[in-house]
C-alpha cells in the first residue's frame, strides 16, 4: 500500500485551479523538509490536493506554514530539453494538518478508548523530577506467589578462533 506521512514547511503558497470541465478543484504547492545529512540541501516536493481538500488548502494554508501531510507518493517522469528524462516525486495529499500549538493539542486529544495523561504545566517537570518514582501497588485480590532466587548463568566460553579448519 502506498501511503506516507510527511512533516514539512510550505515554501510556495498553494495555487488553486480547476479541471478543464470546471468541476473539480486542484491545489498545488511546494513543501520543503530537512535533508538526511547536514551537508545536503533541504529536499523539496510538489504536493497536490483535489476537490474539497484543495479548497481547504487554498483557504487555510500559506507560505511558511508547517504542516503534517498524509497521502500517496507518485513518481513522475519528465522529458528534459537537454535530452534526458528526469524523475520527480509528487505527493497527492489526502489529509493536511497545521503544526501549531493549538492544532497539536487538537490532534492528540484522547479518545474515550485511549485515555491520555493531562498536559504538563511549566512547573510540572521540576516537580516530577524531585518526586520519588512511583511503585506499582499489588492488587488486594491478586494471589501471592513465592519467588525462587535466580542464580546467575555461568559465563559463556569464548570460541577459539585459532582452531578454525581451512
Amino acid at each position: 500500500m502506498n501511503n506516507c506521512i510527511l512533516m514539512a514547511e510550505i515554501i510556495q503558497s498553494p495555487q488553486l485551479r480547476y479541471t478543464s470541465d470546471n468541476q473539480t478543484a486542484l491545489s498545488e504547492f511546494t513543501v520543503q523538509f530537512p535533508a538526511t545529512r547536514a551537508t545536503d540541501p533541504p529536499s523539496q516536493m510538489k504536493v497536490v490536493g483535489w476537490g474539497n481538500l484543495a479548497q481547504e488548502i487554498q483557504e487555510r494554508y500559506k507560505e511558511g506554514d508547517r504542516v503534517l501531510l498524509i497521502g500517496r507518493i507518485n513518481i513522475n517522469t519528465i522529458d528534459r530539453p537537454e535530452g534526458f528524462k528526469e524523475k520527480r516525486a509528487e505527493m497527492t495529499a489526502q489529509r493536511i494538518q497545521a503544526l501549531d500549538a493549538a492544532s497539536l493539542n487538537e490532534a492528540f486529544t484522547a479518545s474515550p478508548e485511549t485515555p491520555m495523561a493531562p498536559p504538563m504545566s511549566a512547573s510540572a517537570p521540576a516537580a516530577a523530577a524531585s518526586a520519588p518514582p512511583s511503585r506499582p501497588t499489588p492488587s488486594p485480590t491478586a494471589p501471592v506467589t513465592p519467588t525462587t532466587p535466580v542464580t546467575p548463568a555461568a559465563p559463556a566460553e569464548e570460541p577459539d578462533y585459532d582452531d578454525i579448519p581451512f
